[in-house]
């Protein structure tokens, strides 16, 4: 048996608050979170707590074995006859010392990450950082989990709880064991900042991304185009773009919704001729073919059996939804996929799948993801088992398209996808909302950039309708954060000083570059003070 040492620290009151009471240092020079206090299981009757000694807890016939494997805590759990909707950890911990609190997000950002101070009722998805001024901790679960899992910090407590419903309902695990998660923890070490810190802590979480062989970049026509688009729109602007390429590194022309047959993702619509010869002209234009897509549209005749099941708000759209515990479904998924890849295009960019599961944007999800009271065609899986299922499918048919998760788990999505979404829609149209929800997003999670994944902080819009020395901020900023650069330019807003912008970003988002740092970001929702290859850049976003 490995003896418990308890981590030295440089900060004698960050040690007994948060090391000698909840983490304990391993043989294998890690640490590890000491074995919870008290464990809960969900079911029907609502919260059941468990009897146990910290490794084994036992209760109505659920079982919640944990089990120290490397840098890890393994989470197992068994309810062979009680549909389980969840479980909780808790550790009993003063957190009262820690005036600024990070958590992650379910899918997407919506503008609303920052450092924080300390709420109990507020969950933090996938992960919680701690800083108390001085150092940094970080608890969390690796990527992948087979749980939907986020973090309540208490005053007296800190907690973790495992979601296990399939859809709104509990799962029915019958006689198997689900290993449910993997919980992670860190803290900051000497003259390690909290960003350096909360990178660090992702490598963690995320043992193998998959990343892009090159850093990718190009162009998209959503935000001027907003669905208006056509082959002929796709081939002009590709054209025009496509003399700022830069040698060695083609960028990618990807085209957004508007191209498919109302709800059937594998026909066209009127507007292009051929989506096959539609590859072949971008890429003779100089750039790589990408596409949108939306997996889990239903078509018309598709059978009500293969129909996900209704819920609140998503049943508004009238859209018909498939129900992605289905085997028939995911093949369906698969061949759409394939067909993309044969068409030749090289990038596939696939949203709106956690709306359509959940029925809920993210901006929506607090401890309930989706409202109670349906399940899926599959009651014997998880909802996390499910949509890792779907992923898996779409990476296995996509082979080395490169794929982009957008409205997608970001837990689930690392790993498997080269490029996510990580931020809600920025804006052709309107200034506030890219200052929002773009700056806000690379602010808070480029910490997962080559990390989780390539982290697609969204498009710049250049367009008549935003000030340009407005959008040139943002084109600076995106262009050297290390991470993907996405344009979408209508071709009447570019004068010569947007030529020349695009190009010269085009040259910066085309090599490796370091990850960008917010240097403000402990104080500031909207970071203004960035070190972007090395210099500081003070950005006035108003």
């Amino acid at each position: 048996m490995l003896r418990r040492t308890f981590i030295k620290t440089t900060s004698a009151a960050f040690l007994t608050a948060v090391c000698s009471r909840i983490t304990f240092a391993n043989a294998l020079g890690g640490q590890l979170i000491n074995h919870p206090d008290e464990a809960w299981a969900h079911t029907a009757e609502g919260w059941i707590k468990l009897t146990g000694n910290g490794t084994l807890f036992k209760g109505k016939g659920i079982t919640v074995e944990l089990k120290n494997k490397g840098n890890a805590q393994e989470v197992y759990i068994q309810s062979p006859e009680t549909d389980l909707k969840g479980v909780r950890l808790s550790w009993k911990y003063n957190a009262q010392k820690y005036s600024k609190i990070l958590g992650d997000h379910w899918e997407r950002s919506y503008g609303d990450l920052g450092w924080k101070g300390p709420d109990e009722h507020r969950p933090n998805p996938w992960y919680v950082m701690l800083h108390d001024g001085k150092q940094t901790a970080g608890f969390g679960v690796k990527t992948g989990c087979s749980t939907i899992c986020w973090w309540a910090v208490k005053p007296g407590s800190m907690e973790l709880t495992l979601d296990t419903k399939s859809g709104g309902d509990g799962v029915k695990l019958g006689t198997r064991v689900l290993h449910a998660a993997d919980i992670v923890t860190t803290t900051s070490g000497v003259n390690e900042n909290a960003y350096a810190t909360t990178t660090r802590f992702c490598k963690m979480m995320c043992e193998k991304p998959r990343l892009p062989k090159q850093p990718v970049y190009g162009i998209n026509d959503w935000y001027f185009a907003y669905g208006n688009n056509s082959q002929q729109l796709i081939h002009d602007t590709t054209k025009i773009m496509a003399e700022y390429a830069v040698s060695g590194n083609k960028p990618f022309s990807v085209i957004d919704d508007g191209w498919e047959q109302a709800d059937d993702f594998s026909k066209h619509n009127e507007k292009f001729a051929d989506m096959a010869k539609m590859a072949d002209e971008v890429k003779a234009l100089g750039m790589r073919p990408g596409l949108w897509t939306r997996p889990l549209i239903a078509r018309a005749d598709t059978a009500k059996s293969r129909l996900a099941p209704s819920i609140k708000n998503r049943d508004n759209s009238n859209e018909r939804i498939l129900d992605p515990s289905i085997p028939e479904n995911i093949e369906q998924i698969k061949h759409n996929i394939v067909l993309y890849r044969s068409w030749g295009y090289e990038m596939v960019k696939h949203d709106f799948s956690s709306w359509d599961i959940f029925g809920r944007w993210g901006s929506q999800m607090t401890a309930e993801l989706t409202p109670p009271g349906w399940h899926f065609n599959d009651k014997t899986k998880t909802n996390a088992e499910i949509i890792l299922n779907m992923y898996t499918a779409i990476r296995q048919a996509a082979d080395n398209m490169y794929l982009i998760g957008c409205n997608t788990l970001s837990h689930l999505s690392a790993g498997l996808f080269e490029l996510n979404r990580i931020g809600d829609d920025t804006s052709g149209k309107e200034w506030d909302r890219t200052k929002k929800m773009g700056v806000n997003t690379l602010g808070f999670r480029l910490v997962q950039n080559n990390t989780f994944y390539a982290a697609d902080g969204d498009c710049v819009g250049i367009t008549k309708y935003v000030k340009w020395e407005n959008t040139q901020k943002w084109l600076t900023l995106l262009a050297q954060s290390g991470s993907p650069l996405f344009i979408s330019a209508d071709p009447a807003a570019l004068g010569q000083e947007q030529k020349n912008a695009v190009k010269a970003a085009f040259t910066h988002a085309a090599k490796v570059q370091p990850t960008a740092e917010p240097l403000d970001w402990l104080d500031n929702k909207t970071p203004a003070k960035w070190k972007l290859n090395g210099q500081v850049v003070t950005f006035d976003w108003d």
